[in-house]
């Protein structure tokens, strides 16, 4: 009885292997259209909250594009800081601003790396650079200031204390990548 049964269902699977018709199987690749641009992948992931994938897709990029530039270097760091992986984003942040020093969200980004460290004095004064080169113009960047500023006294220490859930990453366009503590 269970020969038959299984002698039953085999014949039903090839059957079903051929059939391309009715919908069940996935549609093929189509090799000859034109690939999505792998940062604009990586970005959609990150928004997504697929950080593992966004680094893949960054690096893709990095391969498509033949260097690193300071966008792919602001999106793995992006990842990175949603993984968790802190002195790798700070890393990716500092790279990035060496090849564009005057891009306000790369600082706001280091910015809010450096809080998640604990270096809220130097967050402070990363944050400063970036409102300056951006002449006030987000609001992110503002906000991050002043809750920087608010936990460093007047000596430039850190109070350590009651870390508030309000760090928000930007990046040029209209994405706003928001980073929350997890508790």
């Amino acid at each position: 009885m269970a020969l038959v049964a299984f002698l039953s269902l085999c014949a039903a699977c090839a059957q079903g292997l051929g059939a391309r018709g009715d919908g069940v199987f996935a549609p093929g690749v189509n090799r000859l259209a034109t690939a999505q641009d792998g940062v604009e992948v990586g970005h959609r992931l990150i928004n997504a909250g697929e950080y593992e994938l966004a680094l893949r897709a960054f690096a893709r990029a990095t391969l498509e594009r033949g260097e690193t530039d300071a966008e792919i270097l602001l999106g793995l760091g992006t990842a990175n800081l949603g993984l968790g992986r802190l002195h790798q984003a700070e890393r990716m942040f500092r790279l990035a601003l060496e090849k564009e020093a005057d891009w306000p969200e790369l600082y706001n980004n280091l910015g809010v790396t450096l809080m998640e460290q604990g270096r809220t004095a130097e967050a402070a004064n990363v944050f400063r650079k970036g409102y300056a080169l951006d002449n006030g113009q987000t609001d992110e960047i503002r906000n991050n200031l002043r809750l920087a500023l608010s936990k460093t006294d007047e000596f430039g220490h850190t109070s350590g204390q009651d870390q508030e859930n309000g760090y928000k990453l930007v990046r040029r366009g209209t994405a706003d990548y928001k980073i929350r503590k997890t508790p």
